[in-house]
């Protein structure tokens, strides 16, 4: 009996929490990474930048956007977004994983 193939690869799970204001800059720059898929969240919280409550729609607001990628993507993700980082509220971290492929 051949050895079955695994339906897992490793992957990279990237997350960038971000002020709301960069979510199409952000999903723009996935695109042009062919990234085939992401989840964005509205999310609150409080860190070096005060706290965001998202109380008011548009305003002081922050969004969650999640994307599994490879290493390599999450790099140019990372070199991408570091420029916004002066301006706005933002930080973005990745956690190896692996996921089930089609």
């Amino acid at each position: 009996m051949p050895p079955e193939t695994s339906p897992v690869q490793p992957a990279v799970l990237l997350t960038i929490i971000a002020e709301t204001v960069l979510k199409d800059a952000i999903v723009s720059l996935f695109k042009s990474n062919n990234v085939s898929g992401y989840t964005i969240n509205q999310v609150q919280g409080e860190g070096s930048h005060g706290r965001r409550l998202g109380d008011i729609a548009g305003y002081n607001t922050n969004i969650e956007i999640k994307t599994i990628v490879s290493l390599e993507v999450s790099d140019s993700i990372f070199w991408s977004i570091k420029d916004y980082q002066g301006k706005h509220a933002l930080i973005a971290f990745r956690q190896n994983v692996e996921s089930l492929i089609n």
